[in-house]
């Protein structure tokens, strides 16, 4: 299954975008599905996750602004992000793991600029 990740962008402090990860094929492959970020220079952290039983997780720094959320019947994991500020610039991630198979998918980045 491949991942796509979309909807980044440009956008001012206080906006808000909605990133988008479609899945080739079922999401239910995967038992967690998550969202990453890479600013310059800094690590790839967690931002959010969700469990195949739907049970979300957030990174301290987006919890409140952000949501991740899925449509199943799309196989699509969205991170709606409010509240942006210029710290939530990165490029961001989609990823999926699979259990049984102890396999992470990742989809290509998507660019997030907060800026004025």
């Amino acid at each position: 299954v491949q991942l796509q990740a979309s909807g980044g962008g440009l956008v001012q402090p206080g906006g808000s975008l909605r990133l988008s990860c479609a899945a080739s094929g079922s999401i239910f492959k995967f038992n967690v599905m998550g969202w990453y970020r890479q600013a310059p220079g800094k690590q790839r952290e967690l931002v959010a996750s969700m469990t195949f039983g739907g049970i979300t997780d957030y990174a301290d720094s987006v919890k409140g602004r952000f949501t991740i959320s899925r449509d199943n019947a799309k196989n699509t994991v969205y991170l709606q992000m409010d509240s942006l500020t210029a710290e939530d610039t990165a490029v961001y991630y989609c990823n999926g793991f699979t259990a049984y198979t102890g396999k992470t998918d990742w989809g290509q980045g998507t660019l997030v600029t907060v800026s004025s």
